[in-house]
């Protein structure tokens, strides 16, 4: 009876482990509005991949849409980051999602009084990328000004890709349902109304991030040679940076060739794809629930090649798999991989980040997602017009795996500069 109660205490105290991010009041206010908005957002990403299938049945157009919406904020990258470092992040971050807000409500009225065009799709996609460019530094930088606690932050981040794959296990899953009853529009009509949740949590915070610097003198050329210099000979954060760009260059761009898998090699059409997007966000859940468990920062540098390395080896197996239900597992454990991966490369980078550099260094964070995940998807349906998604996958996936080995052989140089953790 001892050892019930004694389980049962235990079970509580991790639970309560896993949210404690959650008593801070700002940090509950942009859970629950992400949340909602998050769900729309995959929602609409799933909508415009089917929806340019649908109009061109071409993979290579898939990965130019993708490029168009992506590649903004590999451009803008440098100078969002100066903007965050010198700015509110609260009112950064509300002007962006109303103006994602507004991007999203013309898609949907465009597709659904049928006039959408293909390049409708990508004026509008390359104009998100732009508003992203800001919004997502903003946002990861953000999370500091939230939580009061730094030993919370880790905790914060974790909960934070909950909600992202929360969404990405809900939203795929309602967007082909959707899709294949009423059509894309609704979705994109969804994603404009999800937004408000978000508009409203930013709005009602009581939060001092500081005062802000537009009358100080602007070198930006200064200042952005500062950051990257800074990137590149801190070894922690080039390392981290290294098998981040391998990831987002050749493990991502997979969305871009998933609905090439689910109809061609698994034969389920927009239905199958939400499920195949639905157990790479229930595989996401485990992983950052692992993560937010967690009560130290220490160790994360272990698993972030050990996530890589099985988010790229999943891709190789799924790559060689025609099974419906073999795919569904494979794509879970490609969801662990993945969001572990992305977790733990964020909080280490947050950590030993200076805090006068955090916008320019969580830019970058962003502009590997942005702008190499997009050239990714570009070289992706190339290959796949070229040589078949199966073997395109294939290749991308083994890089994966290489990348990680060579991540791992470089962590006794990277330990020796981490004293901010260890000490």
């Amino acid at each position: 009876m001892g050892s019930k109660w004694e389980l049962q205490a235990k079970l509580t105290a991790n639970s309560k482990l896993i949210v404690r991010a959650l008593r801070h009041r700002n940090y509950r206010l942009f859970f629950t509005g992400q949340t909602i908005s998050m769900i729309g957002t995959w929602m609409q990403d799933i909508a415009i991949n089917w929806l340019i299938y649908e109009l061109t049945g071409s993979p290579l157009m898939i990965g130019m849409v993708n490029f168009c919406g992506k590649i903004p904020g590999f451009m803008l990258g440098p100078f969002a980051g100066l903007i965050v470092d010198r700015f509110n992040r609260r009112r950064i971050i509300i002007f962006t999602q109303i103006m994602s807000m507004l991007q999203a409500l013309t898609m949907a009225i465009l597709v659904l009084t049928g006039r959408v065009e293909v390049w409708h799709v990508m004026a509008l996609g390359t104009l998100l990328g732009c508003i992203q460019a800001f919004d997502l530094p903003a946002r990861h930088a953000f999370i500091v000004d939230m939580v009061d606690d730094r030993d919370d932050m880790n905790n914060a981040i974790a909960l934070n890709s909950i909600i992202i794959n929360t969404a990405r296990l809900v939203g795929p899953s309602v967007a082909g349902i959707l899709i294949a009853i009423v059509g894309e529009g609704i979705c994109f009509l969804l994603n404009a109304g999800s937004f408000i949740a978000v508009i409203m949590a930013l709005m009602a915070m009581r939060i001092n991030t500081g005062p802000e610097e537009p009358s100080r003198h602007w070198a930006i050329g200064h200042e952005l040679r500062e950051g990257f210099s800074y990137a590149y000979h801190f070894l922690p954060i080039r390392y981290l940076f290294f098998l981040l760009w391998i990831i987002c260059l050749l493990g991502m761009p997979y969305i871009v060739l998933m609905p090439i898998f689910a109809d061609q090699v698994l034969g389920g059409g927009s239905t199958m794809l939400g499920f195949l997007f639905s157990a790479t966000g229930l595989g996401a859940i485990c992983g950052a629930s692992f993560l937010a468990a967690r009560s130290q920062v220490a160790g994360l540098e272990n698993i972030t090649p050990a996530a890589a390395g099985l988010f790229g080896l999943a891709l190789v197996v799924f790559s060689q798999n025609t099974s419906v239900w073999l795919a569904l597992g494979i794509m879970f454990f490609a969801g662990i991989g993945m969001i572990m991966h992305s977790i733990a490369t964020n909080t280490l980078l947050q950590t030993v980040v200076d805090d006068g550099k955090r916008g320019r260094i969580m830019s970058m964070y962003s502009m590997a997602f942005q702008g190499l995940t997009p050239l990714g998807s570009l070289l992706a349906g190339f290959l796949a017009q070229q040589i078949g998604a199966p073997a395109t996958e294939c290749i991308f996936g083994s890089v994966c795996v290489i990348g990680a080995m060579v991540f791992y052989n470089c962590l006794p140089k990277m330990k020796a500069h981490m004293s901010v953790i260890y000490n």
